[in-house]
């Protein structure tokens, strides 16, 4: 690389990163400190080693040059493939869900995760080609087909947390590829609409005699994911079964107060009754121990974090890297969003990580190749004259 690319560095964004990832270790620290009770800081150690390598993973992939990822697109694509295949016939299951790869004895890989990064990769080119193409319906429909395999594999596990994921990523780097935004947003209204009635006629137990018919719809999931989504708006119908986690996170949220209850003084996640409070309910912990001021500090943290993101992708070279990056603020936004909104009580529970924050080794490898990609987009955003 050259030494003239390093002055478009954004040492901003890389501070703001940095930040985050010791606000990790931080929270962590008191997160986990009773979830393995022989090492109490077991977590933390490990959560340390998966930081130090992804900035190593981050720092190979900032210096190599985004664009040449293009000429392995279709060998990326069915790398992907083949990962997620791999996890139906040899993964590992846990917690009612197949989503891991053994490697070793005590390290296992999620290739969902990865999947992500391969998908924006390979999507940004997809799109590169068709960009100004994308006017008619008939032009939405090789694309959609394009995420659409991976992502049925993937609900295949069933992750249906991560397979959000891949529709928030479709979305955002459509519209930035310039499809048209009446058509495209129609149709995801159009959606949106189908989802909601059918989960009203699942469920509805009074319905008029012309929808007799039709009540109880049965729908390709199964019932305790169905159940996942709309517990939301009323957890106490089901305060020991799917209602507790959420009940547990609000009132967690809610005991913190102003200034929260202190580092380590908290009742939810301290005593366990919060689960998953290491991983998918770390927010939780946030909002307890640190209060109101140290859930917005945080948020502030991914704020400034999210929006140099959106500066990179607005100052990408050309249309390649501006996608890239379209994709990795449409991960990085939705993640923030759907977790916070989860823990909150005002969105469904889907399993979404915080992104740089919750404990996790393909998580964290994930998170730090997205932020690779960025600096790889952020340092060629000119090109040397010669």
């Amino acid at each position: 690389m050259d030494k003239r690319t390093l002055k478009n560095l954004d040492f901003l964004f890389i501070l703001f990163t940095f930040l985050l990832l010791a606000a990790s270790l931080f929270i962590l620290s008191t997160a986990s400190i009773n979830v393995d009770k022989t090492s109490p800081l077991h977590y933390v150690k490990e959560q340390a080693y998966w930081i130090m390598s992804g900035i190593s993973i981050s720092a190979v992939l900032a210096v190599i040059d985004y664009q040449k990822w293009r000429r392995l697109r279709w060998w990326i694509y069915a790398l992907n493939l083949i990962l997620l295949l791999a996890v139906v016939f040899i993964g590992n299951s846990a917690k009612g869900a197949t989503r891991w790869i053994q490697i070793t004895s005590s390290v296992s890989i999620q290739p969902s995760e990865f999947a992500k990064i391969f998908m924006i990769i390979t999507l940004a080119d997809f799109l590169t080609i068709r960009k100004g193409k994308l006017n008619n319906y008939r032009d939405f429909v090789l694309p959609f087909l394009f995420v659409l395999l991976p992502m049925l594999l993937i609900l295949k596990q069933p992750d249906l947390g991560t397979a959000l994921v891949f529709a928030a990523i479709f979305v955002g780097m459509m519209f930035v590829a310039g499809a048209n935004p009446w058509k495209f947003g129609g149709l995801l209204l159009g959606g949106v609409c189908i989802i909601g009635v059918a989960l009203w006629l699942h469920y509805a137990t009074n319905l008029p005699g012309w929808l007799h018919w039709a009540q109880g719809l049965p729908l390709p999931m199964q019932d305790y994911q169905l159940k996942r989504l709309v517990i939301f708006v009323n957890p106490a119908a089901d305060k020991s079964g799917d209602g507790w986690h959420i009940l547990q996170s609000l009132w967690a949220i809610g005991s913190g107060g102003l200034w929260g209850k202190g580092y380590r003084m908290g009742t939810q996640g301290q005593l366990n009754f919060l689960p998953e409070h290491h991983t998918d309910f770390i927010f939780s912990v946030v909002g307890e121990e640190f209060g109101f001021i140290g859930t917005i500090t945080l948020l502030f943290l991914f704020l400034i974090f999210i929006l140099r993101s959106v500066s990179i992708a607005l100052k990408a070279r050309d249309t390649y890297g501006m996608l890239i990056a379209t994709g990795v603020v449409s991960m990085f936004t939705f993640h923030v969003l759907i977790n916070v909104g989860m823990t909150s009580g005002i969105m469904p529970v889907t399993g979404i990580p915080l992104p740089l924050i919750s404990y996790g080794g393909s998580a964290m490898w994930s998170n730090m190749a997205a932020v690779g990609l960025l600096l790889s987009v952020n340092l060629r955003r000119q090109r040397l004259m010669f």
